[in-house]
């Protein structure tokens, strides 16, 4: 059965003169003349037998038929304009990524070299934690902290990690650290976001009198860099620092481990939940996650 559409140009016409308000500008985006954009509008309500605008002089408003037209309209050519732009080659096409500076350098950027479109990353680095507001953040794809619901968005949780402490090596043998409760004499770093010194001393069997002192950093990522430095221990996920310490640019401390938290996820406009670029990027870093063992099983947390 043939569909009953209105005239194409017609509906560009009056969206965009809809959306600026103003058959002037409309005409300037659609290359046409004022008059030409008229016509257009003119035909659109022939054609559904009703008015969209009341005409006072050069002022335009839209009619109360008009008002629920027209935002349907700009999210239908919204769709199509990224329909097309997904299905039309281009060899500049990228997905930009936006993520924290600590899983960009420890975790993501020494697996890009496994990602069959790695070479159209634009990997973007965040200096706190990242948006999840797809509308100002300029991201297809957001790889933030928890896993937090956001409306609108699809997250899903990306790998879960327990804590243990960890230092330079240098700085564990001059110390003399061979016992968890060596670790109060020593230079503790300690994070904003979710300590949990005090959680790990008590799975330890260690109750300190006090707190050992220590630098606060504004997140965990600050806190293990200082340690790889030589500055102290840090309480480590596993799941961040797992290549690093297999490296030897840190050593693991103890056996004893925090309870495994959700730490990273992966987010993306949920309309966009179809695009091959996005879901393939998405399937790619849950299969790493899986192959380095910190994976949660992927699943969709937030409608």
């Amino acid at each position: 059965m043939a569909r009953k559409l209105p005239p194409f140009a017609a509906v560009r016409a009056f969206e965009a003169a809809a959306r600026h308000g103003s058959f002037k500008i409309a005409a300037d985006e659609l290359c046409l003349s004022p008059s030409a954009v008229s016509h257009q509008v003119r035909s659109l309500e022939e054609y559904l037998d009703t008015k969209l605008f009341e005409r006072d002089g050069n002022r335009l408003r839209l009619t109360l038929t008009g008002q629920t037209y027209a935002p349907r309209l700009t999210h239908l050519l919204d769709a199509f304009e990224a329909s097309t732009a997904r299905v039309s080659p281009s060899d500049d096409r990228q997905l930009r990524v936006l993520t924290t500076p600590g899983f960009a350098a420890r975790w993501m950027v020494p697996r890009l070299d496994r990602l069959p479109f790695g070479r159209q990353i634009r990997l973007r680095v965040s200096e706190g934690a990242p948006s999840t507001d797809f509308a100002t953040n300029d991201a297809d794809v957001v790889i933030h902290w928890g896993d937090e619901p956001v409306d609108g968005v699809r997250v899903d949780p990306l790998m879960q990690s327990a804590r243990y402490p960890v230092a330079h090596p240098d700085y564990a043998a001059r110390e003399a650290i061979e016992r968890p409760s060596d670790l109060l004499r020593a230079t503790l770093m300690h994070d904003e976001v979710m300590d949990a010194w005090a959680e790990w001393f008590r799975i330890a069997g260690v109750v300190p009198p006090r707190m050992p002192l220590g630098p606060t950093f504004p997140n965990c990522e600050f806190a293990t860099t200082a340690a790889e430095q030589g500055q102290g221990v840090s309480l480590a996920y596993d799941a961040v620092v797992r290549d690093t310490v297999a490296s030897g640019r840190l050593v693991r401390l103890f056996d004893h481990v925090t309870m495994p938290i959700v730490i990273y996820s992966v987010a993306y406009p949920l309309h966009r939940a179809d695009d091959p670029m996005i879901r393939s990027f998405a399937d790619w870093i849950h299969g790493e996650s899986l192959a380095h063992g910190s994976a949660l099983p992927k699943m969709h947390v937030a409608e």
